[in-house]
């Protein structure tokens, strides 16, 4: 796994491009030459590269090395981004890739990478890695991996046009990029909470240390020349050939987690060293039956390396965090899971990034429409979900404030009927405790522990977000009183239709628990829905000119 590789070199063009030479890969070639008549559609910043694994791209497993594949999905990463920019483009960071599966000599290695969204001047480009075997005729997933890359020119700031995302998942992958990126800029901050806040075991005491390997044994320093073979266009050494030499060092070192530093410096020149990059890499240690190994304890070194030490446990919790709470899909997610202090930044992510995919589907059915209020319906998966919409005449930014207060909302939701705010967590995240009256036929009311998260545009035509899902407290346990409920995916979204226009749309993804009582109002057979949004577009109504001062702010 790499993390957070931030090279800020300068790229350049590669030569090894080359169309796909298995059969299955030949009809996509037709393909894409039906696309370029207008019969299709392809990506515009899209780029493909496929490679043969030779004996000279192999450790000593006679695998793919993981150098190697760096060199190729940044190359081929730069190139998407340099694609849309139209100029020389520089890696700024690659976000945590896992990989599945190994690469041997003789496959071929698929690579596709395209610009996801595009930011003033910094672009996230989506990476996604195959193998196959010509001969079987199998592929393979070996990874997915996110990049940041920024536009450089020499002499005028670059402002990048938007991307216009067309496909369902290029509006998800737009739409969601504003999250991550906002997920990587507290990344540095998170690492100091977590020392801050939470205990750290440290049980170094309590351990064996005749089988502990001193941390300094473990340091391998490598000095490179950059010749011509690791340059590009502007002479320059780029991040895939620096990550290749970080690889390659850090396997040396391998104990499990490993720390990368690289430095730069001209050997006449200058007597000072500049930080280049930094990662931190993730090994596996595999016996002769390809088993994973156990390995000797590392006792660090005073000072620094007692730091990094607690640092790695903190790094750990993010990559399970990251793995767990935001990369697996929507159906594979628990109802509720546990909040703390540890892994709100994950949560919050994975609260906004739910609703924002929510949104992006395209196969949402017009279910009917009464007085402009639009009902909307999705069977998706193992999910049913509705969406409610409707125009008012309310500034969207008035909206948004007004709505994002759950404690307003029994003013005008009658299935909210208390709603008590538990902890205020910072400027964009709350957690509420709502009551609600029964339903479907329960005689016991319900009750909910409910994230609140609410983001404003990041572009023009983004929309203002409040998404609430469900987490667990240990605060605000099931009591007898109530009976638990739980929201998957919920909110609402607000676009700026003109002067005092607002597009008001409310998602919900219908958890057991409420989906008697939404087929009801889908078939028609209840006017709920409709009733409650009106209410709603009335409360807006009256409100709308009670926020003045809070608007400057937003």
């Amino acid at each position: 796994m790499i993390q957070n590789v931030g090279n800020h070199l300068r790229r350049g063009l590669a030569s090894v491009f080359s169309s796909r030479t298995s059969r299955k890969s030949a009809s996509r070639a037709g393909n894409d030459s039906a696309m370029a008549d207008g019969e299709g559609y392809r990506n515009p910043t899209e780029v493909q590269m496929s490679q043969l694994v030779l004996p000279c791209h192999t450790n000593q497993r006679g695998e793919l090395s993981v150098g190697q594949l760096l060199k190729w999905i940044d190359t081929t990463a730069c190139l998407s981004a340099e694609r849309h920019a139209g100029c020389p483009c520089v890696t700024a960071s690659m976000d945590d890739i896992y990989f599945e599966h190994t690469i041997s000599v003789g496959q071929v290695v698929n690579i596709k990478a395209k610009v996801n969204r595009a930011f003033n001047s910094s672009m996230e480009v989506g990476i996604q890695v195959a193998s196959e075997d010509l001969c079987s005729e199998k592929q393979w997933n070996v990874c997915k991996a996110l990049a940041t890359f920024v536009a450089h020119r020499e002499i005028t700031k670059v402002k990048l046009k938007q991307i216009t995302p067309r496909t369902e998942e290029e509006k998800m992958e737009h739409s969601v990029a504003a999250e991550r990126r906002r997920m990587r800029l507290v990344y540095a901050d998170t690492i100091k909470d977590l020392l801050a806040n939470c205990a750290i075991q440290d049980d170094l005491e309590s351990r064996d240390c005749s089988h502990m390997v001193p941390a300094e044994k473990t340091r391998v320093e490598s000095v490179e020349l950059v010749l011509p073979p690791h340059a590009n266009h502007q002479g320059n050494t780029f991040g895939g050939q620096i990550m290749a030499w970080m690889e390659n060092v850090a396997t040396i070192a391998a104990s499990m987690e490993v720390g990368v530093c690289v430095e730069a410096y001209r050997q006449q020149a200058e007597t000072h060293r500049r930080h280049i990059n930094s990662a931190f890499m993730t090994f596996v240690v595999l016996d002769a039956d390809d088993q994973p190994q156990l390995l000797p304890w590392i006792r660090p070194q005073p000072g620094d390396g007692e730091r990094r030490y607690r640092e790695a446990s903190a790094r750990k919790k993010i990559r399970l965090d990251r793995k767990y709470i935001v990369s697996c899909k929507q159906t594979e997610v628990p109802l509720s899971v546990p909040w703390d202090p540890s892994n709100q930044v994950y949560l919050s992510y994975n609260n906004v990034s739910s609703l924002r995919m929510l949104v992006a589907k395209d196969n949402w059915v017009l279910s009917s429409e009464i007085n402009q209020v639009r009902l909307y319906t999705l069977e998706d998966d193992k999910f049913l979900s509705f969406h409610m919409e409707m125009v008012v005449h309310v500034d969207a930014a008035q909206a948004f404030l007004l709505l994002s207060d759950l404690r307003r909302r029994p003013e005008w939701d009658k299935h909210y009927r208390s709603v008590e705010l538990v902890q205020q967590v910072d400027e964009d995240d709350a957690i509420y405790h709502v009551t609600s009256p029964a339903l479907g036929g329960h005689t016991k009311p319900q009750d909910f522990v409910i994230l609140a998260s609410r983001r404003k545009p990041c572009d023009n035509g983004d929309p203002y977000v409040i998404a609430l899902r469900s987490v667990t407290l240990p605060t605000h346990r099931e009591t007898p009183e109530y009976r638990r409920g739980e929201t998957l995916c919920s909110g609402f979204c607000f676009w700026r239709e003109g002067d005092q226009l607002t597009k008001v749309s409310y998602y919900n993804q219908a958890t057991p628990g409420v989906l008697n009582y939404v087929t009801t109002n889908v078939a028609g057979l209840s006017s709920e829905f409709y009733t409650t949004f009106k209410a709603c577009e009335q409360f807006l109504l009256d409100n709308r000119n009670d926020l003045a001062p809070s608007l400057q702010t937003l």
